[in-house]
């Protein structure tokens, strides 16, 4: 391909130096497994120190990995999940959540990704009935498939209704960093403050190479995590290694540079790309992720030149993201790639 960098994901980019000179300063000597070691034990305090003393942590490989365990920890066979119906967990995860679940997904359509308490009500069906599944967790996307972000008093809301009604709320984190950062938050205005029980915090989207949390809030003494996480596959041996990761990320703040740069790049790819004319944008911008509207022949042209992957061929909707080490020279590249190909037609 002829750019360096590309937009096709920002699980595409590499690993920040930071995060490698971590693993590697991890690496000396031996250490207790399975997380029993002080890598791992400075990184959940790091943790905790953003999500509050009420948080446990356990570190898992990937973002599937963590929705799955986090979700099972919620749930039980009969009982549902209620999303996006463009949510990781309904579109992207192979069926995993609801094979390894056992549970129903309950997908609801929305206009920018978000759920809101009355799109959940409208789902909420059969409550008490045996012939239905019981819906009992809300799941949400933070930032949304569509690059939108929740407001804090918009997961504060879905955390009350769904509390007022015996349910529980799930947060799907993998890219919680690019949200906060937009939002000029903390990682832990999305957590209990704002009525989360469940959380992703992903790092592997920011810098990482493949580490991911998943974040417990209230009653962590009684928690079946440890277990669910061992059977599911996503216990490390050698902890300390994905732990240094997630270390190295909470260390300065770098999760909100790695992630306030993907955004800027984000915007200035945004602005650049919908002043060509005939070329619009599908959703706002709020994190890394830009989703434009394209003619038909446009889009095969400019993927001959970058990599990126087509949102919904039928509207012509595309999907850029940008990464903590896209420069300006790949977004104004993009950016007079997009104007010559639109400017041939």
């Amino acid at each position: 391909m002829p750019d360096r960098h590309h937009f096709a994901s920002d699980n595409w980019s590499g690993v920040h130096p930071a995060v490698l000179e971590a693993i590697a300063a991890a690496n000396v000597d031996h250490a207790p497994a399975y997380g029993a070691d002080p890598v791992t034990e400075r990184a959940v305090g790091l943790v905790k120190e953003r999500f509050g003393d009420d948080a446990e942590v356990l570190f898992v490989f990937n973002g599937t990995g963590a929705n799955v365990v986090g979700l099972q920890s919620l749930l039980r066979p009969f009982e549902a999940v209620i999303c996006a119906e463009g949510a990781h967990i309904a579109v992207d995860e192979c069926g995993a959540p609801e094979r390894i679940t056992g549970s129903k997904l309950i997908t609801v359509a929305t206009t920018d990704g978000k759920l809101t308490p009355d799109l959940v009500e409208a789902a909420t069906t059969g409550v008490g009935d045996q012939h239905h599944v019981q819906a009992r967790v809300v799941s949400i996307t933070q930032s949304t498939e569509v690059g939108t972000t929740y407001r804090v008093d918009e997961v504060a809301a879905l955390g009350a209704w769904a509390h007022d009604h015996g349910m529980l709320l799930h947060l799907d984190g993998a890219r919680l960093s690019n949200a906060a950062a937009w939002l000029g938050v903390g990682l832990g205005a999305f957590g209990s403050a704002a009525g989360v029980d469940v959380l992703s915090f992903g790092g592997t989207k920011n810098g990482a190479m493949v580490a991911e949390a998943v974040v417990v809030f209230g009653g962590a003494g009684d928690s079946p995590l440890r277990f669910i996480r061992k059977q599911s596959m996503q216990l490390a041996s050698k902890m300390r290694f994905v732990s240094a990761q997630m270390a190295a990320l909470l260390t300065d703040d770098l999760w909100r540079t790695n992630a306030e740069h993907a955004n800027r790049m984000a915007w200035r790819l945004a602005e650049g790309a919908s002043a060509v004319p005939g070329v619009s944008l599908a959703y706002p911008v709020e994190a890394n992720g830009v989703f434009a509207v394209l003619p038909p022949g446009a889009i095969e042209a400019l993927q001959r030149r970058h990599s990126f992957y087509t949102w919904d061929a039928a509207a012509g909707v595309v999907r850029w993201l940008a990464s903590f080490d896209t420069t300006e020279e790949d977004v104004d590249g993009l950016v007079a790639s997009v104007a010559e190909v639109m400017g041939s037609r």
